[in-house]
């Protein structure tokens, strides 16, 4: 029986195990609460009338925690039906200073930027992009990137933030961990400009368990898991740290363990047999102290 599986899901069942798991190992989008949350505030932005003081988002929770993923999806899904683009992800550089944020956002709107140019041509430049594409969301990943270093040079960062809004009526969405809201949060005028959008570690309840479910109803093995099960659940909770790209990821492995050793479900044995190491014990791991 394989009641377990969507209805798109069951045809996979056919394929060659090579294609079972190229599947299993694609990128994988579950609606769970804090995320259809996530987009349903960053609708709100996009479809907001014009202002001068535009209100921006913090996007904010720990790593691996399906940040970037819930903000790629909404690009992804607002570009599937758009006439015209108006979210762009910014992919923020390594560095700090205005030159770097300028040099992310041109990159991220497929605009050639020459080497060297000076803050004010580049400045330039992205007027003149800004009046061309009318981008209504800017969504900044990994926005931790634009705070290290010297207080002034955040300091630019955020004030072309408020520029942004002003000038060229864009929602600049902000995507990373705590230091993002202690950064905004510093200032009461940065902080009454972006509302806070928490992507927290997940709880043992019954939203984590529905997870679990969700899970192993897009995963192709022949026979049920029963993943939400009180002690494997609790294998994959204690492992994933609460969070959601490692549990994602270790139920993805224990799958691929599953398909190639022909038992074709997850049970309390795979788990254990992955030998996964938590997030937070990597940087003392067996594996780690071999290689010195």
């Amino acid at each position: 029986m394989t009641d377990h599986l969507l209805d798109h899901v069951r045809p996979y069942l056919a394929r060659t195990p090579k294609e079972r798991i190229y599947y299993i190992l694609s990128p994988l989008w579950i609606g769970y609460g804090a995320a259809l949350a996530a987009h349903r505030t960053l609708d709100g932005l996009l479809s907001r009338p014009p202002s001068f003081r535009t209100k921006g988002l913090m996007l904010v929770g720990p790593f691996a925690n399906g940040k970037t993923m819930i903000a790629e999806r909404f690009a992804l899904q607002h570009l599937k039906t758009a006439r015209k683009q108006r979210v762009w992800v910014v992919q923020t550089h390594e560095g700090v200073g205005l030159f770097h944020f300028y040099t992310s956002i041109i990159r991220a709107l497929h605009a050639p930027s020459t080497g060297g140019r000076s803050l004010n041509a580049l400045d330039g430049q992205l007027h003149q992009l800004f009046s061309e594409l009318s981008p209504r969301v800017l969504i900044f990943d990994d926005f931790n990137n634009a705070l290290r270093g010297r207080l002034r040079d955040t300091k630019s960062v955020f004030a072309y933030l408020r520029r942004l809004g002003r000038e060229y009526d864009i929602s600049p969405v902000l995507v990373g961990d705590v230091t993002v809201y202690d950064y905004v949060n510093d200032s009461e005028d940065m902080g009454s400009r972006f509302e806070l959008c928490a992507v927290p570690r997940w709880q043992y309840d019954e939203e984590y368990l529905a997870l679990l479910d969700s899970l192993e109803a897009v995963i192709p093995l022949a026979k049920a898991s029963n993943l939400s099960d009180e002690l494997i659940a609790r294998q994959i909770y204690s492992d994933s740290e609460a969070l959601i790209g490692e549990i994602v990821g270790i139920v993805g492995r224990a799958a691929i363990r599953a398909i190639n050793d022909g038992s074709e479900k997850i049970t309390l044995s795979t788990l254990r047999a992955l030998e996964y190491v938590p997030l937070s014990g990597r940087r003392n791991a067996p594996e780690r102290q071999a290689l010195l």
